[in-house]
């Protein structure tokens, strides 16, 4: 199932991305409406940072194109904002938790300029929104994993982007720290923000995310939530990885969609 949008903010066309000659992505196609906050799912393997990197251009493609809000990522790169794997980092290198969520202003200085009063109000804010602001002077490296994540996001937070791509956010934080970030995401969505998140898990999903794609190496589902999260959709998705599929979709649809209706 493949919704077409009208003005899309993403746009991924006949996307195919290989390793060493061997297709991850293949023939990928779909786009993305503004404002919404889209999950990405599919089994291990299935492409799902691959697709993040490749819509960063962080990777070559064999084939397809992207567009973001129409136009090439270099010419709104400033308007996207990239939250990479924790396992991606190198957490030893010598930089302060301010120090990183300073990075995020980098792309509206010039190639001389410093950081000025309003970069580092935008950065206090951003701590603050966070609650990092205490170990604002503390080592990347001295953090836990929840608190490098909230980095993380502060410095998605102080770019100031349009476009949000996050790579598995909620990993190897705790439920505090999840908390903290799904409400500062539903913030940003709420002011038009896009988001893209990379999740595992099927049993929070219909909590976070208002559009679904679904991935396994091709696209099986690019729709709003409660038409991609189906029992058939997901077993073409992870075949025969998910136990007892049907019946964790079914209860999923009435439990948590009903909630949704009650908000």
């Amino acid at each position: 199932m493949i919704i077409q949008v009208e003005k899309p903010v993403l746009e991924v066309h006949d996307l195919t991305v290989s390793y060493h000659q061997k297709p991850v992505l293949w023939g990928v196609d779909f786009s993305l409406p503004g404002g919404v906050m889209a999950g990405i799912m599919g089994p291990n393997g299935s492409g799902k940072s691959t697709l993040l990197k490749s819509i960063m251009g962080l990777l070559s493609l064999s084939g397809g194109r992207i567009s973001v809000f129409s136009k090439n990522l270099d010419e709104v790169r400033k308007k996207v904002s990239y939250v990479p794997q924790k396992e991606s980092v190198d957490w030893d290198f010598p930089a302060t938790v301010k120090d990183v969520v300073m990075m995020g202003r980098y792309g509206h200085l010039g190639l001389l300029r410093r950081p000025g009063k309003i970069d580092q109000e935008i950065v206090e804010e951003a701590l603050e929104q966070v609650n990092m602001q205490d170990l604002r002077n503390r080592q990347l490296g001295q953090l836990s994993g929840g608190q490098q994540q909230r980095v993380f996001l502060a410095r998605a937070l102080a770019q100031q982007a349009d476009l949000y791509l996050m790579d598995e956010p909620f990993v190897g934080v705790d439920a505090a720290t999840e908390q903290i970030l799904v409400e500062l995401l539903n913030g940003l969505k709420q002011k038009g923000k896009t988001l893209i998140v990379v999740h595992h898990n099927l049993q929070t999903a219909p909590d976070y995310f208002d559009w679904l794609v679904l991935l396994n190496q091709r696209l099986v589902a690019s729709a709003p939530f409660e038409q991609a999260f189906t029992a058939a959709l997901l077993q073409e998705t992870y075949g025969g990885r998910l136990n007892m599929l049907s019946t964790l979709a079914q209860h999923m649809k009435k439990e948590q969609f009903a909630a949704r209706e009650h908000r």
